[in-house]
């Protein structure tokens, strides 16, 4: 047995993926909500949607974070925050898709990593160091 086949384990690379995406979205989304979601509202009064919209994304960044971090419904709870990140990229980044940014990279990087990364928390699942890991949304 190498080196490396000694150091493999799966479920707690799942458990740094879930805590990487899932703690830093939620510093996002506190950030948001302390603003009252005064961004979100403007953006979405602006295509005459009602700024009561605003506050679901609460749920794509900060109470579907903590359940990703915890590890319960963790598929469920990274498909509600991938479609939050498809649509943060459609309504406030959709100008900068195809660019880069100032030091090369693309221009909606942040948003593209916690998008992929919700991405492969639900194909994967949470892995065995989870609250819960009994259940097909885990």
């Amino acid at each position: 047995m190498n080196v490396l086949e000694k150091i493999q384990n799966k479920d707690a690379g799942l458990l740094l993926q879930r805590m990487s995406i899932g703690i830093l979205i939620l510093f996002h989304g506190i950030a948001n909500m302390l603003s009252n979601y005064s961004f979100i509202k403007t953006l979405l009064s602006g295509i005459g949607i009602p700024e009561f919209i605003a506050y679901f994304v609460f749920l794509g960044e900060i109470i579907a974070p903590i359940l990703i971090i915890i590890g319960w419904r963790t598929r469920l709870a990274s498909l509600v925050l991938a479609f939050n990140m498809l649509i943060a990229i459609l309504m406030a980044h959709s100008g900068d898709i195809f660019t880069l940014n100032q030091f090369g990279g693309w221009g909606i990087e942040l948003q593209g990593l916690y998008l992929f990364g919700a991405m492969v928390i639900f194909l994967l699942g949470a892995g065995n160091y989870a609250v819960s890991n009994k259940s097909k949304w885990d």
